[in-house]
């Protein structure tokens, strides 16, 4: 990651990293997406447990996820201070954050799943496959959870390419083993929907084991000696990451379980409405991964630029970042809109599902607007360390405007259904209005600061 001087080498260095990020994200997606297809091939009983067993882990992750990735804004800022053994124990600390975190998560999961997944009523035979996909699922949690300390770390010096290597090379991994373990091909065992939860943890263990050895053995990884030193712990080099990370955590969980929320609100309506409903989000969904990618390259960027006290630097990829993402959920939004019954027909063959989604899908442009400003603004914030405001502001968007709001417009108009999308696409537009508002009033405290140090 080089400094640049014009608005042309800015756009140029956010895309050649952002690209990477989305097939990053994608391959992520795939392993899931290889989970529940699958699962489905095999009955539709495992293809329920699967899908009820990633919905369940689905929001730890992401918010666990938000805290580790916490390591990328802090070691971008060291970086661009030129505090190069600094960010090595950033990411040694985040690696041991990682090791006590997964602790936690497996002993919580050992006393609470089964209770957990018993008050769901589920079938005998769903509630079986669920409780042995998650545990097929544990054995990855560590190697997981380290891969993402040690993909901050790569994201941080802008050398985003190397993590898509990988997560491609590990794709057809993944495929071979949800396919032998998942039907018991080639002298492996039969275990159905428990298969797919065992592929994606020895998946995980190979994707972080190249990851290791990248870091340790390449160019300009090697050289911060990150696996160097692993005796020498500070809990104070923590608490920093957990400082800025339990926000960020806080802050994509709380967004994550909202949109489970409105998925168990929505089951009161017939199955006809829950189809359309999930296949419009899904759409969506997909969608959100570019400006979700924008966002991750953001937080990077500026805390490099943050870092090197170039805060001129720091706005203008802050902003372009956020009209990028605008401009991209436009056109994608657009296009949606536009061919909303052809997309909708990917779904579903009944046309009562592929016209509610396509209905619900005309919501996509505004929802995917909202959605663009807010995650981008809240990763310009994160590029400068500021979280705790804006995890307040988001939470506040998440559950007091979007779920409320959402809520009365589903149930006490006619509305019906449609009422979330309107409720959700309000609620983000409002946390987008916030963290723009909070973006503006941290950079003009950071020019402020720069013309009193001048004045001096």
């Amino acid at each position: 990651m080089n400094q640049t001087f014009t608005l042309k080498e800015k756009t140029k260095q956010i895309f050649i990293m952002i690209i990477p990020i989305l097939i990053t994200q994608l391959g992520m997606f795939s392993m899931v997406f290889f989970n529940t297809v699958m699962s489905g091939k095999y009955n539709s009983a495992d293809l329920a447990a699967v899908a009820i067993g990633s919905s369940i882990w689905s929001p730890i992750f992401t918010g666990i996820s938000g805290i580790l990735l916490a390591v990328s804004p802090i070691a971008a800022q060291r970086f661009g201070e030129k505090r190069s053994s600094e960010v090595a124990s950033v990411v040694r600390h985040g690696l041991y954050l990682s090791f006590l975190i997964a602790v936690v998560i497996i002993v919580l999961g050992i006393f609470f799943l089964d209770p957990l997944l018993g008050k769901m009523n589920l079938p005998t035979e769903v509630h079986g496959t669920a409780f042995d996909y998650l545990v097929g699922l544990s054995f990855g949690i560590l190697p997981l959870f380290i891969f993402n300390v040690l993909r901050s770390f790569i994201y941080a010096l802008g050398k985003t390419r190397i993590v898509m290597y990988i997560l491609l090379l590990s794709l057809p991994f993944n495929f071979f083993l949800n396919y032998v373990l998942i039907f018991g091909h080639w002298g492996f065992p039969e275990l159905g929907g428990a298969g797919a939860g065992y592929a994606t943890s020895f998946t995980y263990w190979v994707i972080t084991g190249m990851t290791i050895f990248i870091v340790k053995k390449q160019e300009p990884f090697s050289s911060f000696l990150v696996f160097e030193n692993l005796k020498q712990f500070s809990w104070q080099e923590c608490k920093e990451i957990l400082k800025i990370g339990v926000p960020m955590g806080l802050s994509t969980f709380f967004e994550t379980s909202m949109f489970a929320v409105v998925t168990i609100l929505l089951s009161k309506f017939n199955v006809t409405t829950i189809a359309a409903y999930q296949s419009a989000l899904n759409i969506v969904s997909f969608l959100y991964m570019i400006p979700i990618s924008i966002s991750m390259a953001q937080t990077v960027l500026v805390g490099y630029e943050v870092g090197a006290r170039r805060y001129k630097d720091a706005k203008t990829y802050s902003w372009l970042g956020i009209y990028l993402a605008i401009l991209i959920a436009i056109i994608t939004g657009v296009f949606v809109v536009l061919f909303r019954y052809q997309v909708a027909g990917f779904y579903s063959n009944e046309l009562e599902v592929i016209n509610l989604t396509a209905h619900f899908l005309i919501f996509a442009l505004f929802f995917q607007i909202s959605d663009a400003i807010q995650v981008t603004a809240q990763a310009a914030l994160r590029g400068y360390k500021d979280v705790n405001l804006a995890f307040i502001m988001t939470l506040i968007a998440y559950w007091l405007i979007c779920l409320p709001l959402g809520y009365g417009l589903a149930n006490f108009t006619d509305l019906g259904a449609t009422g979330y999308w309107i409720g959700l696409t309000a609620g983000l537009l409002a946390a987008g209005i916030a963290l723009s508002w909070r973006l503006i009033y941290i950079q003009k405290s950071k020019f402020k600061d720069t013309q009193k140090l001048k004045a001096v």
